[in-house]
């Protein structure tokens, strides 16, 4: 398998879940903004949409959307118990929050790293920020994931898109439980090889 990452990019999740499940794959990085490999080839023919993440399988095909790709790898190694199985509820439990952190968390974040974005539209999607983090915070008082004593798939994504706050001064001081989640996922190992294989952390 060959994960198309760019550093720090959403494409982290997947790269942290392929490191926890204990798969064997290539790192291929991606310039956003030539949508080139870093080898030289072209992205758009991998991933049409032109963005990462997309994990190519053994077989050559492609699969792309973060949501897709972490649970798919987890279905593959269902011993790692990085997501519950398919058909119950708790899978279920875990789609909700993929849902939540995809639609509700990653696109509120948009604005704010875009350039040509107004003052007034950066401002209603960091308050709509806000009071997103505010029910992750409530949800996450008393336990240590998203899905209580167990990180899923879904702890990857949110460790992955709240980290983007730092980049875009959006405070999650207000939220101490937040910044105490970010410290624990961030301590876990195979994160911290992923920080590293990206280049965020030496």
């Amino acid at each position: 398998m060959k994960l198309y990452y760019s550093p720090g990019a959403c494409s982290l999740s997947p790269h942290i879940v392929l490191r926890e499940a204990g798969m064997t794959f290539d790192l291929e990085q991606v310039d956003l903004k030539t949508r080139r490999t870093k080898g030289g080839a072209d992205f758009t023919a991998v991933n049409a949409k032109g963005y990462v993440p997309a994990l190519q399988l053994d077989d050559g095909q492609v699969l792309t959307e973060g949501p897709a790709i972490v649970q798919y790898v987890a279905d593959q190694r269902p011993d790692s118990r990085l997501a519950p199985p398919a058909g119950t509820l708790e899978r279920s439990r875990l789609q909700e929050w993929l849902n939540f952190i995809t639609s509700e968390l990653h696109k509120s974040f948009s604005p704010l790293f875009n350039p040509a974005a107004v003052a007034e539209w950066k401002q209603a999607a960091a308050d709509n920020l806000a009071r997103r983090c505010e029910y992750v915070a409530g949800r996450l008082a008393g336990r240590n994931y998203l899905l209580g004593d167990t990180f899923s798939v879904a702890d990857a994504y949110l460790f992955t898109v709240l980290g983007w706050s730092k980049f875009v001064k959006f405070d999650l001081a207000r939220w101490p439980v937040l910044e105490a989640y970010l410290a624990r996922v961030g301590a876990r190992p195979k994160v911290q090889e992923a920080l590293r294989a990206e280049g965020l952390i030496k």
